[in-house]
C-alpha cells in the first residue's frame, strides 16, 4: 500500500509539472511552420493531466504541379530538446514515438520514406501506411538532457485534378486521435513510471501547399 501510496504521489507530481512546464523544450531557433500541440500526460495512477509543446516543422513541396503528375513534399521536423528533469523528479529518457500525416487530398500516394534525423539510435526510424496515414515510429530511448532530431519524411504524391490544391498537415483531432505520441521515463526509488503522453495540433496548421494546374 505505501508502494501504491507514492506511486500515486509521483504520478500526480509528475503529470502536474508537465503541465506546468511541457515536456519537450525547442531550441531558440525559428521554425517554418511552428506547431503548438495540445497534449495530455497519462500516469499509470492518478489523473491526466493537460500540457503544451511547442514545435516547428520545415516543408519543402512545389509551389505548382501539373494535374496527374508525380511529385514529392518532404516533412523535416524541428530539433527539440528533452529536459532533465520535470517537478524535481528526474526524467530519464522519452521513448516510442509516433508521428501521423494524413496521405494529403486531392493527391494519391505512391511511397513514403524516411531520412536523416539526429540523436536518435541509427536504424530505429520506421514508416508504413495505417490506413489514410503515414505513421512514422521511432523506437530509440532518447535521454534527458538530448537535443534529437526527428527524421525527415517523404511522401512521393500523384496529383489529383486540375484546380484542386494538396496540403499537409500533421494528424490528430483529439488526445483519443493523437497526430503525435511518446512515452516519458522517470525513476522513482526502486521502480519507474512510464507515462504515455498524447497530442494534436491545436490549432491545426497548413505544413505546406502545391496547388494543381
Amino acid at each position: 500500500m505505501r508502494t501504491r501510496s507514492l506511486l500515486t504521489r509521483v504520478s500526480t507530481v509528475l503529470a502536474g509539472g508537465l503541465a506546468a512546464a511541457g515536456l519537450l523544450a525547442p531550441p531558440a531557433s525559428a521554425a517554418d511552420t511552428p506547431l503548438a500541440l495540445a497534449c495530455q500526460a497519462t500516469p499509470p495512477i492518478g489523473s491526466a493531466q493537460n500540457l503544451t509543446l511547442n514545435a516547428g516543422v520545415n516543408a519543402t513541396a512545389p509551389a505548382t504541379v501539373a494535374a496527374g503528375s508525380q511529385f514529392s513534399i518532404t516533412l523535416a521536423p524541428d530539433p527539440l530538446t528533452v529536459p532533465t528533469s520535470v517537478s524535481s523528479y528526474t526524467l530519464q529518457s522519452i521513448s516510442n514515438i509516433q508521428l501521423t500525416v494524413p496521405v494529403p487530398a486531392n493527391s494519391t500516394l505512391v511511397s513514403e520514406s524516411v531520412s536523416g534525423g539526429s540523436g536518435i539510435d541509427p536504424g530505429s526510424a520506421s514508416v508504413a501506411v495505417n490506413g489514410n496515414d503515414v505513421v512514422m515510429a521511432v523506437s530509440s530511448s532518447i535521454t534527458g538532457g538530448s537535443t534529437f532530431t526527428l527524421p525527415a519524411l517523404t511522401l512521393n504524391l500523384t496529383a489529383g485534378a486540375s484546380g484542386s490544391t494538396v496540403q499537409t498537415a500533421l494528424g490528430g483531432t483529439g488526445y483519443s486521435d493523437p497526430g503525435l505520441t511518446f512515452t516519458a521515463t522517470v525513476p522513482v526509488s526502486f521502480f519507474t513510471v512510464d507515462v504515455p503522453t498524447a497530442c494534436f495540433p491545436s490549432p491545426q496548421a497548413v505544413l505546406s501547399s502545391t496547388s494543381v494546374s
